[in-house]
C-alpha cells in the first residue's frame, strides 16, 4: 500500500471525526511517512513502519476523547424535514424508553464486570478478619488453660490464603481494567468509523 492508498483508506475510516481533525489526522501521517521516505526508504515500507490501519485507528481512537466523539455523532448533518419531526414526536412514547432502556443496560454491564473485584475484595477483607478474630481468640481463652493451639494454626491459615488471594484479587482488577479498556476503545472506534458525512 503506497501513500496516496493508505491516506484514502485512513479518511475513509474517519468519518466519525470533526472535518478538521480528520484534515489534522490525514497531514501528520502523510508528514510522518514523507519523513519516512526521506530516511531513505520507500513509501510501502514507510506504510508499513506506521503497523497498517488499524494500529493507527487504534492510535487515533486511544487519543480522541469520548466527548467530542459522541458531540460530533450528534451533530445535525441536514435539516431535518417536517415529516421527520413529526415522526419523531409521535414515536417519542416508543422510541424513548427505548433509548433508556438501551442506557441502563450499557451502564449494568458495565457495573457487573466491576461486581467480581468488589466480590473478590470483600473474600480478602473476611479472611483477614477471620484471621485476626481467631488470633484475638486465642488470646482471649489463653488463661482458661484449654488447648487453643488450634486457633493460633487457624488464624497463620487464614492469613496465608489472604495473602495468597490478594495476588487473586490484583489480577481481577488487571483483567477487569484491561476489559473496560477494551470495550471503551471498541466504542470509540466504532464512532470514529461509523460517522456517515453527508457533506
Amino acid at each position: 500500500m503506497n501513500k496516496r492508498e493508505f491516506l484514502n483508506e485512513l479518511e475513509r475510516n474517519l468519518r466519525g471525526l470533526p472535518k478538521d481533525d480528520i484534515e489534522g489526522r490525514l497531514s501528520f501521517y502523510s508528514e510522518m511517512i514523507d519523513d519516512i521516505v526521506a530516511s531513505g526508504k520507500t513509501e510501502e515500507e514507510a506504510v508499513l513502519e506506521l503497523g497498517g490501519i488499524d494500529n493507527v485507528l487504534a492510535d487515533i481512537a486511544c487519543d480522541t476523547p469520548l466527548k467530542s466523539l459522541v458531540k460530533e455523532k450528534m451533530r445535525p448533518r441536514r435539516k431535518a424535514s417536517g415529516l421527520l419531526i413529526l415522526i419523531l414526536i409521535l414515536g417519542f412514547p416508543l422510541w424513548f424508553p427505548l433509548l433508556i432502556t438501551a442506557f441502563v443496560l450499557c451502564l449494568v454491564g458495565c457495573l457487573l464486570t466491576w461486581i467480581f473485584v468488589i466480590v473478590a475484595y470483600s473474600i480478602e477483607i473476611s479472611f483477614i478478619v477471620s484471621s485476626i478474630t481467631c488470633l484475638a481468640a486465642f488470646f482471649m481463652y489463653l488463661a482458661s488453660g484449654d488447648n487453643l493451639i488450634i486457633l493460633v494454626g487457624l488464624a497463620i491459615l487464614l492469613a496465608g490464603v489472604s495473602i495468597l488471594f490478594l495476588y487473586v484479587c490484583k489480577y481481577i482488577t488487571i483483567f477487569n481494567a484491561k476489559l473496560n479498556k477494551k470495550i471503551l476503545l471498541g466504542i470509540k472506534r466504532g464512532l470514529i468509523k461509523g460517522g456517515n458525512r453527508n457533506e
